[in-house]
């Protein structure tokens, strides 16, 4: 769970804003889309498998090294990423800013057949407890903290973006991402969705800094990554004081001008009794087209005899459904076996269909503002609760937090 807010942060506890010297492939290691990757915890086994034999320099080697989690043990996935990166750069397959930067970052999609673009600004973001300027809204969980942490610990290096957003509307930032996506981008790769993602380096100017300096930053995806580094920060201040491990990469966009979409992550539910009840529909069309935030309605998916069963389930308490469907009909789920999440409805429903789940709730998407509403009554959601869509690719670009001089 995010820390409390700390005292003296009620006012203005101002998130400060860097150019970063970046990591970023060459053709050395070949096209960004063998090379990048989705976050790490949206990537199934399978999928992992497959990106890893894609390419040698594939960024899931380093985010979801082989190898044993016990960091004692010398082979260990942490040791094994580090060594890599390190690898890879003395090659000449990633190549380090010669100053700081910001990098400019697009991704160009459709959504219900409408084109879209979400564009902003990879920078390092000055580290503080989540408090009234940096703002969590999902609640998270030990486990993922502390696989992030040793493999931060061991690369020294962050592999991929927080994303962030300011409410906006920021009339510079919009005139200067008109200004650098309106030229070709030296990076380009289009994702297994159809996203096409390009990137432009952006000089350190200190003028950028002040067009953050004042708006709160609403945490919409690495809430986990985001505590991480919070941890790690703690720890080399014991150990050296003030340093690079002071800020945490981050991707910003404004909310005001980019219009987010906020997908679900679906629960898959891994005990407990099979939920009964509710209106039954056909299929899964049927089941996605009932879904709603704004009347909290969830669908069930289910297994017998007769194969799937859809049922539509309309909640108590106020929206976003997920809040109430966690404080209502999932309240018993608090321990971390109890529920997986998956972006995808295909996917729950074949995790019950193969036995792998004892049942899915399917949820409807939200949006930021809803989102702000939560927050902004002083509560949270529970963790896993949105999927802002689409996501930066991890690799894109990365931030060592290591042989970098603080200022």
């Amino acid at each position: 769970m995010p820390s409390p807010m700390p005292v003296g942060c009620y006012t203005r506890c101002v998130p400060r804003v860097f150019p970063f010297e970046g990591l970023t492939y060459t053709d050395v290691a070949g096209p960004l889309d063998q090379v990048t990757a989705p976050p790490y915890d949206v990537i199934s086994d399978a999928r992992r498998r497959a990106y890893q034999q894609g390419s040698p320099y594939s960024v899931v080697h380093l985010d979801l090294a082989e190898g044993p989690q016990d960091p004692a043990d010398p082979d260990n996935r942490y040791d094994r990423a580090a060594a890599l990166l390190a690898d890879w750069e003395g090659r000449g397959a990633l190549r380090r800013d010669s100053s700081p930067q910001y990098h400019a970052y697009e991704m160009a999609f459709e959504l219900n057949g409408d084109p879209r673009r979400i564009r902003g600004l990879f920078l390092a973001l000055q580290l503080e407890p989540w408090g009234a300027d940096v703002i969590p809204h999902e609640r998270t969980m030990q486990g993922p903290v502390e696989d992030r942490l040793r493999l931060l610990r061991a690369t020294r290096t962050h592999l991929s973006a927080v994303y962030g957003s300011i409410a906006g509307p920021s009339a510079p930032l919009a005139d200067l991402l008109d200004e650098i996506t309106a030229a070709p981008a030296p990076h380009e790769t289009t994702d297994e969705q159809g996203v096409r993602h390009r990137m432009w380096a952006v000089p350190g100017d200190p003028e950028i800094a002040t067009w953050f300096a004042d708006t709160p930053i609403l945490i919409a995806d690495g809430h986990h990554r985001y505590t991480t580094a919070l941890q790690y920060r703690d720890e080399m201040h014991a150990a050296n004081g003030p340093g690079p491990w002071d800020r945490v990469l981050a991707l910003i966009v404004d909310a005001a001008a980019e219009h987010l979409p906020v997908l679900p992550f679906h629960r898959l539910q891994l005990t407990g009794a099979a939920p009964t009840g509710g209106a039954e529909v056909a299929g899964l069309t049927e089941a996605l087209e009932a879904v709603s935030d704004d009347r909290p309605t969830v669908t069930t998916v289910t297994t017998g005899p007769a194969g799937s069963r859809y049922s539509v389930v309309r909640l108590s308490g106020e929206p976003p459904a997920v809040r109430a469907l966690h404080e209502g009909l999932l309240s018993w789920a608090t321990e971390p076996g109890d529920l997986a999440f998956t972006p995808s409805a295909e996917d729950a429903v074949a995790a019950v269909t193969s036995g792998d789940a004892v049942a899915a709730w399917l949820l409807p998407p939200t949006s930021p503002e809803r989102i702000r509403d939560v927050i902004e009554r002083g509560e949270r959601l529970p963790q896993k609760s949105t999927y802002f869509w689409p996501k930066p690719r991890t690799g894109v670009v990365m931030m060592p937090v290591a042989g970098v001089p603080a200022s």
